[in-house]
């Protein structure tokens, strides 16, 4: 995961007849979908034409983001499923449900996350829970989907909603960079061993000085895993399904509460164009950067 990279426009712009290959067939399953991005998203793939599966770790919420879909009339592209990746039950009964509701699906987004700090804060009170939703609850999730994803000429599609935070540059830890910096010998397991080293030094407290990331760091090192996993996963999968990261960039969400350079609706622009674009220009195990100043900027 290279620090620099070269700008270049967003993969597609507008979809046509002759690059446009899903249809209301196509299955869209998006976490984390009760607001912001995800909410976006959802929206944002149902005015597209796809069918669109809402998740949402609170039920009320998860209800209320559906109120919302049909004020705007996009609601009949939408279903909904309660669901907490941080839970394995919960995971059990989404893929209950699915099995029984689809035969497959096409793209699958992992945007649910959590972050307990405000944005000038730096706490790891809760680095075990922000590791456990937004590493491993979206690896766990990503898993027990993979068998159901459409094997089809289109490619099925996994987009990883991703930070900057977590790219390889923010991390001065020699040992930890080696490690997820060989992509010759990345694997889920020295993953893990990365993870665990960064929750053993938070145990202990001696994170500060062990060259983590220094803004949001259990965040940044959550992310930092879920990028080398989606590098791990498109090595595994070439060929049969694409894994890409996308990072919206600073967006006006609860998470930097309400800041941000551009809106929720403009990142989900921007992810869309990146996960529906076509087979002949679909790339793997990429990191794209949105930006609504500058295009899209791929970094892998």
């Amino acid at each position: 995961m290279a620090s620099s990279c070269r700008h270049q426009q967003p993969p597609l712009s507008h979809p046509t007849t002759t690059t446009r290959w899903w249809s209301e067939d196509s299955v869209v399953i998006i976490t984390g979908a009760n607001k912001g991005i995800g909410y976006a998203l959802v929206k944002r793939f149902a005015e597209l034409g796809l069918t669109v599966v809402l998740t949402s770790r609170d039920q009320s919420r998860g209800l209320q983001a559906m109120d919302s879909l049909k004020v705007l009339g996009v609601d009949h592209h939408v279903r909904f499923f309660q669901l907490d990746i941080s839970d394995p039950i919960s995971i059990q009964s989404f893929v209950s449900w699915f099995r029984s509701s689809f035969k497959a699906f096409d793209i699958l987004v992992n945007n649910a996350a959590v972050c307990f700090n405000a944005m000038n804060e730096n706490s790891m009170e809760y680095a075990e829970t922000v590791i456990k939703t937004n590493y491993y609850g979206s690896k766990q999730f990503t898993e027990a989907m993979l068998p159901f994803f459409r094997r089809s000429s289109s490619m099925s599609r996994i987009l990883n909603i991703s930070s900057r935070l977590g790219t390889l540059d923010k991390l001065n830890n020699p040992q930890m960079k080696a490690i997820l910096g060989d992509k010759e010998t990345l694997s889920e397991g020295r993953i893990d061993m990365v993870v665990n080293a960064f929750l053993e030094d938070v145990k202990e407290g001696r994170w500060k000085t062990k060259g983590w990331p220094e803004i949001w760091t259990d965040y940044s090192v959550a992310k930092l895993a879920l990028n080398a996993y989606s590098q791990v996963l498109a090595k595994r999968y070439e060929g049969v399904v694409s894994v890409n990261c996308f990072c919206p960039g600073f967006t006006q969400t609860a998470m930097t509460d309400g800041n941000g350079k551009h809106s929720a609706d403009d990142a989900a622009k921007m992810a869309t164009k990146i996960a529906l674009v076509p087979v002949p220009v679909l790339n793997t195990g990429k990191f794209y950067v949105g930006s609504t100043s500058r295009g899209i900027c791929s970094k892998l």
